[in-house]
């Protein structure tokens, strides 16, 4: 997912999906210690993915892209 897509979701929408990322992470740890993750590109693409929502969650904390705090308060 891009940041540019991620900046378009309201803020509880980023923090659940940062959840669900989190989630997926960890079900893919469990499958790769047992033997059966089949993809391992996805771990490193979910890992990016949750570095994303992060580091956009940080911006609007920091009021770093005050076009987009403002579209979050209304």
């Amino acid at each position: 997912m891009k940041a540019s897509e991620i900046r378009e979701k309201s803020h509880q929408e980023m923090l659940d999906e940062l959840d669900g990322c989190k989630r997926e992470l960890l079900n893919f740890r469990f499958q790769w210690q047992a033997g059966e993750l089949s993809n391992s590109a996805l771990y490193k693409q979910i890992r990016k993915d949750i570095a994303r929502f992060k580091t956009v969650i940080r911006e609007v904390e920091l009021g770093i892209n005050p076009g987009f705090a403002k579209k979050i308060e209304d």
